[in-house]
């Protein structure tokens, strides 16, 4: 299966439909890495945090797919934002991964009490032009943050990962990005944990195209622009989550879906002003 790409504003391109990691680990983790690759995932998202970049490299290496057909993101840890630390996070990342570069390297988040994040930026653009990342970007980050490391370097990140599923639309930030040139994707498009999945509307629009619930929601992600990165440990459902590009919803569904959002959506009550991110 051949999943389209968005060219980002550096040039690179991303598939429009990602594997998220979280939580995959161990030998359960990396077959189940394998098994996305097979079928066709192109872009696999992990974290330093995530504690799993040994097996997702060794995934990536074991697939049998050359490297530069697979398109690798990781993401710096908190503990991380100092610039020689940040940069010392990386190789280790790399080494742990067994890679020599990523495709996309993002700050996991801005941490703004520490005061930081400008520096950690700073880190990413040197490792950039090392050759250590292609692409570099951020994670929940709000638009003061984007316009903060924009005016102090001179460099827009490619890529702004956010929380975004139907309980937590999150259309201002996706507008805030798209007027920057940054890309969107989503973390928990499917909204983890949540009943998201069952919801009237959403059960409706999969009966009526003949999808399951999460092609629905996946499918909304995309018609907004934005590249979901689902996590899905079952094989059927890794599958089904990459087979969202033959159907199209009506504008009129897509703000059906819209309309689930709601004033505490968020699924930990992570306010990226406010969250402390665990090390």
């Amino acid at each position: 299966m051949t999943i389209p790409e968005v060219v980002l504003n550096d040039g690179y391109k991303l598939p429009k439909v990602g594997l998220g990691t979280y939580q995959l680990r161990g030998g359960m983790g990396y077959q189940q890495i394998i098994s996305a690759i097979k079928d066709g995932y192109r872009s696999i998202d992990s974290a330093t945090n995530y504690d799993n970049e040994g097996i997702v490299g060794k995934a990536i290496r074991d697939s049998g797919v050359p490297r530069d057909q697979i398109f690798v993101s990781s993401k710096l840890p908190g503990k991380y934002h100092h610039y020689d630390d940040a940069l010392n996070a990386i190789t280790e990342s790399l080494a742990r991964m067994g890679l020599d570069y990523f495709d996309l390297y993002l700050i996991h988040w801005p941490l703004p009490k520490r005061k930081l994040y400008v520096e950690a930026w700073q880190a990413l653009i040197t490792a950039q032009k090392l050759g250590l990342i292609k692409s570099i970007g951020v994670s929940n980050f709000e638009p003061e943050h984007l316009d903060r490391i924009i005016q102090e370097t001179g460099v827009t990140p490619s890529v702004n990962q956010i929380e975004i599923h139907p309980y937590w639309v999150n259309d201002e930030r996706v507008q805030e990005n798209a007027k920057r040139g940054i890309v969107t994707e989503a973390w928990s498009p499917l909204g983890r944990g949540s009943s998201a999945l069952s919801e009237p509307i959403v059960v409706k629009l999969a009966e009526k195209y003949q999808k399951n619930p999460g092609q629905i929601l996946l499918r909304w992600h995309l018609q907004r622009g934005i590249v979901p990165l689902p996590k899905s440990t079952n094989l059927n459902h890794q599958r089904a989550n990459l087979d969202v590009f033959d159907f199209e919803l009506t504008g009129d569904e897509v703000k059906a879906i819209n309309t689930l959002n709601r004033q505490d959506g968020r699924i930990d009550g992570q306010d990226p002003n406010e969250y402390e991110e665990f090390e």
